[in-house]
């Protein structure tokens, strides 16, 4: 093949396996949100955050309380979805638009590091392993980061 190391298909591999990426659970590869433990860990995850949220007056005011559970099952939905699990999130809401859906709220640095510092112990509480906390985190850390949208 024109265009690859000796003239063979190159093949993207990842996990432990080594299987080809984009793969499905039949060849051995767990997604990221199975390896965790599915809709509970996430589900934990999203609840002990809004616990956090629901006493912090700076963070608590930005959700309708009577839509409080809608926010904890569409976080949830969208984690899920982004980790590898349902696709129930894009199926009921449409592309995610994060930037999009959180221009009508004033999130500015002190909003971010309330957000992550709720979040950082609604991680702590799901006891995962170093990899799969850091890698989490990682993720939490940028997409709270990319939420910024004034510096009032």
């Amino acid at each position: 093949m024109p265009g690859t190391p000796g003239g063979q298909p190159v093949t993207i591999r990842v996990g432990q396996a080594g299987a080809p990426a984009g793969a499905g659970s039949d060849a051995g590869v767990q997604s990221f949100y199975d390896q965790v433990g599915g809709r509970a860990t996430f589900e934990k995850l999203v609840r002990a955050f809004y616990a956090g949220v629901s006493a912090d007056p700076v963070l608590y005011p930005m959700y309708p309380e009577a839509d409080l559970e809608g926010a904890i099952q569409r976080l949830t939905g969208f984690l899920e979805q982004y980790w590898g699990g349902p696709g129930t999130y894009s199926e009921e809401r449409g592309h995610p638009r994060l930037r999009m859906r959180h221009l009508p709220f004033a999130v500015n640095p002190d909003a971010r590091d309330r957000w992550l510092a709720h979040m950082r112990v609604a991680v702590d509480s799901l006891d995962l392993s170093p990899l799969h906390e850091a890698t989490l985190w990682d993720y939490l850390e940028r997409a709270a980061h990319a939420m910024v949208n004034t510096f009032d």
